[in-house]
């Protein structure tokens, strides 16, 4: 499954993307740098009802939102982490395995630590406003 957008549609292409998430809490998102894995965190984060300003937490590797409905949303960006052991250091099993939303930036750096159910998506950049969205198989 596939949806091509233009940033401009960010919404629509969130809104997709939980339809296509269906029961899933994590979503591992694939794409070079650049390519809006952040602003589509930030479009699901508001489209879940957050009040939030959702930021990159390439730093803090996990950022933490409360969501109106009482659940969690955890959004993780693996990018500096070196291996798995040092994910595992910085709680991101504890994450993702808490029952609650999941958005993991750069899963490729710990991809053993992914849940089963994982849904992993590839962002490809078309062109500087457009973007292709393509679910992957499950992990």
């Amino acid at each position: 499954m596939e949806l091509l957008y233009q940033q401009h549609e960010i919404q629509k292409a969130a809104q997709w993307l939980l339809q296509q998430a269906g029961h899933r809490k994590v979503l591992a998102f694939f794409a070079p740098m650049g390519a809006g894995k952040t602003t589509l965190s930030a479009a699901l984060l508001q489209l879940l009802g957050s009040s939030d300003h959702a930021g990159s937490p390439t730093f803090s590797i996990i950022n933490e939102y409360a969501l109106p409905n009482g659940e969690t949303l955890y959004h993780m960006d693996w990018y500096r982490l070196r291996d798995e052991e040092e994910a595992i250091a910085a709680g991101v099993e504890d994450a993702l395995y808490s029952g609650h939303r999941c958005l993991v930036e750069w899963p490729e750096k710990a991809p053993g630590l992914l849940p089963p159910d994982t849904l992993s998506v590839r962002i490809e950049p078309v062109d500087e406003e457009s973007r292709r969205l393509v679910v992957l198989a499950e992990q």
